[in-house]
């Protein structure tokens, strides 16, 4: 008999974009499934309804660390998991794990399956101010996956943080590669004829964007014609940049903005090289579908970068925080477009070998015993 599986994020754009494939997979195996996200119903009901799904919203302050306002979240997630009686939850993102998890306590015959995608920037920052939001977070997610049958995790990094602090035993451990990417939707592309580099990502420190900004304005003073785009949104995160911060390398001509898109295929098509220059991540998806575009990579040798490159072989990792060893790879690949070549042709392989949507939905899947 089929099953009724509640997806929770805390932001519904993501939902619906990264967790379609998923979400799709759980429909082909004849379950039922209701998405639940931050979003108001009347902007999302028919999108979600057009896959077959039902969407409800619930209460999330995606950045805040207002105590009231999370109470909120819990109380609001324990109601919508009381009335519709899920057999089983999925959850990724903090909030969404920790107070869907303390929601889901309250039901006895439920199985609870969150998601570890990057452990954010409270686990990165210091401060006493961190060192306090941080301890508290401990507790939380303790508490939360006390409840789980199976925790998923996409970096080996993660799970050492975890079960260092204590948070999770290694018998419920699953690991993933990544979120996987559709090799369908993103085929692999031809190169363009000019060096060309993308960065997509929010406009927040973390992701290393501030290091791309002054890595394209180093390589852009020896190589005027060499190009760099970067696509995404502001955001509300703590470590967010400003438009004061961007508005420099806009006006030097150094960065092209291109502003938040729906679809990055047609920046990906301008690209021959992919930067995500991140402190740290889960596994990046959007490093993963420059993969299976053929690009070759540029990230950070940090947790969940690193196992998207096997450097030298589909490109190259950096150390984080590093701008001049950024721009070093950047001018090395502008000087030596054979080298872009072969390594664009190494991504899409391993793409293929290790990151197809397919094979991770198929570990999500057997492991909830859906």
């Amino acid at each position: 008999m089929g099953k009724k599986i509640l997806v929770l994020s805390s932001h519904t754009p993501s939902l619906f974009i990264f967790r379609k494939d998923m979400i799709k997979a759980f429909l082909e195996a004849g379950h039922e499934v209701v998405a639940v996200g931050n979003e108001a119903e009347q902007d999302w009901v028919n999108k979600f309804a057009e896959m077959g799904v039902k969407y409800r919203q619930t209460f999330i302050q995606r950045n805040g660390t207002n105590p009231l306002k999370d109470l909120k979240t819990w109380k609001d997630l324990k109601k919508l998991i009381k009335e519709e009686r899920p057999d089983k939850i999925f959850s990724y993102q903090a909030k969404t794990v920790i107070y869907g998890g303390l929601a889901a306590r309250s039901r006895k015959n439920v199985e609870y399956y969150p998601l570890i995608a990057g452990i954010g920037s409270v686990f990165l920052g210091s401060g006493l101010k961190n060192k306090i939001v941080r301890a508290i977070l401990k507790t939380e997610y303790k508490l939360a996956l006390k409840k789980s049958k199976n925790v998923f995790f996409q970096n080996s990094d993660d799970v050492e943080t975890f079960k260092n602090n204590r948070l999770i035993k290694a018998e419920k451990v699953v690991m993933l590669n990544g979120s996987g990417v559709n090799l369908d939707d993103f085929i692999l592309q031809e190169l363009p004829n000019s060096s060309t580099f993308l960065c997509v990502s929010r406009l927040i420190r973390d992701k290393g964007v501030a290091e791309y900004l002054e890595a394209a304005k180093l390589v852009k003073s020896k190589y005027p014609n060499a190009r760099f785009l970067l696509v995404g949104p502001f955001d509300t995160n703590p470590s967010a940049l400003k438009e004061a911060d961007l508005k420099p390398y806009v006006e030097s001509g150094a960065i092209e903005y291109c502003g938040e898109q729906k679809d990055v295929r047609p920046y990906l098509a301008q690209c021959s090289v992919y930067v995500l220059p991140s402190y740290r991540e889960g596994t990046p998806k959007s490093v993963l579908e420059a993969m299976a575009c053929g690009k070759a990579i540029i990230t950070t040798d940090a947790p969940g970068c690193k196992e998207t490159v096997v450097s030298g072989e589909n490109g190259f990792l950096v150390p984080v925080k590093d701008a001049e060893s950024l721009a070093e790879k950047m001018t090395y690949l502008i000087e030596n477009p054979q080298t872009v070549q072969k390594m664009a042709g190494k991504s899409r392989r391993i793409a293929e070998e290790k990151f197809d949507v397919k094979k991770v939905n198929e570990v999500i899947l057997n492991t909830m015993g859906l």
